[in-house]
């Protein structure tokens, strides 16, 4: 079966969201969910920009969206402890285990009401609490090959061009290539819909679409 790609990062209250929705539109499609744990903040250093929460006039906007979206979606949502907060260890114990028994764990720990995930015990209690032994999990979250492998997905996933979460890559019809596999970007849980088409084969964008913009040069450029 083919899979959605689904780069995320438990930083992302939007990464959240996407989750609680991702498996249902893939199952729709006849398609599996592939979870990659990615660092959000090497995106952001690779990019030079900041993340949404780091900018004053975005930050207190974007949890008041991520809760009418939460609302509008039916699902749990209530703020962490602190955020930004530190995702390592969660995202360690992720690259270790992709199931959706344990992202679904943490996800509930950091943005579905509980604790948090920002430390060992918390990331300990979130794991016990669903049931899952978190001492292998933990033990193998802090080796250096696990270490690695997050960061080579890291790398691998701006490569491919992701610069946010939640992102799905998928493979699916297109005008394009009608009946044919083409690889195709979707950054945002907003951008759902468009992934729906997408799957469905009703994606309206062309190619001339695409180098009609890819083609536009700058006339003005902002000082950094």
């Amino acid at each position: 079966m083919a899979a959605l790609d689904f780069y995320f990062d438990f930083i992302s209250p939007y990464a959240y969201l996407g989750w609680t929705q991702i498996h249902a539109l893939a199952a729709r499609h006849g398609r599996e969910v592939h979870a990659i744990p990615t660092l959000f903040a090497a995106m952001l250093k690779h990019s030079g920009t900041l993340g949404p929460a780091e900018i004053p006039l975005k930050r207190v906007y974007i949890f008041k969206d991520t809760i009418r979206t939460a609302r509008h979606l039916g699902v749990p949502f209530s703020a962490p402890p602190s955020h930004p907060f530190n995702p390592l260890l969660a995202l360690r114990v992720a690259t270790v285990e992709p199931s959706r028994e344990v992202i679904d764990a943490l996800y509930r720990a950091a943005w579905g009401g509980g604790e948090g995930i920002e430390t060992q015990a918390l990331v300990t209690r979130a794991l016990e609490t669903a049931g899952i032994a978190s001492a292998p999990l933990l033990a193998a979250a802090n080796e250096p090959a696990t270490k690695q492998k997050l960061r080579d997905a890291t790398d691998a996933a701006i490569a491919a061009g992701v610069f946010g979460v939640p992102t799905v890559i998928a493979d699916g019809p297109t005008v394009d290539v009608p009946g044919g596999p083409e690889r195709e970007l979707f950054w945002g849980v907003d951008s759902f819909p468009h992934l729906e088409r997408f799957l469905a084969g009703g994606d309206p964008i062309t190619a001339a679409d695409t180098a009609s913009f890819t083609r536009l040069a700058p006339s003005a450029n902002r000082p950094r």
